[in-house]
């Protein structure tokens, strides 16, 4: 009997490295604008900051989805 073996796929490392630099883009934009989030009331700053961390994880969704299934949607 044969065994089915299946070929390692390149999503896996390509979404990888696609996340790795969503995040390292993202950062560059947050840091950027540091001097200006830095001057507004610390409650604000606050919620920017937040904000701007939560906001990242909405691009990274599809490509999880496409390095598991091939697909960008479920």
């Amino acid at each position: 009997m044969k065994v089915k073996r299946n070929r390692p796929s390149w999503r896996k490392p390509i979404g990888i490295v696609a996340i790795l630099m969503i995040i390292f883009v993202w950062s560059i934009l947050v840091v950027s604008q540091s001097a200006t989030i830095g001057a507004l009331p610390i409650l604000v700053q606050a919620v920017i900051y937040l904000v701007a961390g939560i906001i990242w994880i909405f691009p990274v969704k599809p490509i999880l989805v496409w390095m598991e299934t091939g697909h960008f949607r479920a």
